[in-house]
């Protein structure tokens, strides 16, 4: 599960297939190339060129619907909330602390990608550690949102406010998060929903408010199969996530959880039957699927 720009990734599948890729062209006169260009069609790509802060000129191309700043030297993203028109924000991979978003707040994006930054990490100041809100408000616009790899020791309100009416993907994985908020039922629209690589051991109730949630992604978490469940002690994948969801994807690959003992889950049964339907029905309209239980042995 992998949330991507369709634009860059048109440009990149004509660069072929092949192992070897040119090396990314850098330098004053390809910037101001770029820049150029960026005035006439509203896209522009930064992307690996030891920046350690945005030119000034992108801030005055008012067109600007996407730009790509990621792998790049960047601790803020300066005048960046001038950009009134921009749809699509990639910043991954660069040096960008807590609070460092907060331009964002004022524009109408609908993707923004920041994985692989310090968002949620500590710094010190004063010989003491200090964590300002990693996040802004984000804006009611946002339907895609990723922010993998970035410190996170728990789940930011900012990503589960009841404004977020048309979120549809959200990866938040290789953070270190223990547990989920209730307040994740806001998130009525959500669709795909990537927790990998954290230190999850359950998920809420709440979760089974997400009915058109389709993909649910949990690998390499803490998630338990044996139990003796009860009311007083639930079992870590509520039953209502089963019932009351869409969900057809489901990966639990990495968690200490047997094939034999998800199948003895409350309610995973109608998991099964409904994601047996979907998946036949797309084998027979020409798809390739696959039935294996969830990533489990």
């Amino acid at each position: 599960f992998i949330l991507f720009d369709e634009t860059f990734t048109s440009i990149k599948n004509k660069m072929g297939n092949g192992v070897s890729k040119p090396k990314n062209k850098t330098g004053k006169e390809i910037v101001r190339q770029k820049l150029e260009n960026a005035g006439k069609i509203g896209v522009l790509s930064l992307q690996e060129h030891k920046l350690k802060n945005i030119p000034s000129q992108v801030f005055a191309i008012p067109n600007l619907r996407t730009l790509d700043v990621s792998k790049n030297e960047l601790t803020g993203l300066g005048d960046i909330s001038s950009l009134v028109n921009l749809k699509t924000l990639h910043c991954d991979e660069n040096r960008l602390p807590s609070g460092s978003l907060v331009g964002v707040t004022k524009l109408k994006l609908q993707i923004l990608t920041a994985g692989g930054n310090c968002l949620g990490k500590e710094y010190i100041a004063e010989g003491r550690n200090v964590l300002i809100s990693p996040l802004p408000e984000i804006p009611a616009t946002i339907k895609q949102i990723k922010l993998d790899a970035n410190y996170f020791s728990s789940f930011p309100s900012q990503l589960v406010n009841p404004t977020l009416l048309k979120l549809e993907k959200l990866d938040i994985s290789m953070n270190n998060l223990a547990s989920i908020p209730s307040e994740i039922s806001n998130l009525k629209q959500l669709l795909e929903l990537n927790l990998d690589n954290n230190y999850i051991v359950s998920l809420p109730n709440e979760i089974a408010q997400l009915q058109k949630l389709k993909t649910l992604s949990l690998r390499s978490n803490n998630i338990r199969g044996k139990g003796n469940f009860s009311p007083t002690n639930p079992q870590p994948l509520p039953a209502a996530l089963f019932v009351q969801t869409a969900v057809v994807n489901l990966n639990l690959h990495g968690n200490p959880m047997t094939n034999s003992e998800l199948n003895n889950f409350d309610g995973f049964d109608v998991f099964l039957e409904r994601r047996k339907s979907v998946k036949t029905k797309n084998l027979h309209g020409g798809a390739m699927t696959q039935f294996d239980t969830c990533g489990l042995e």
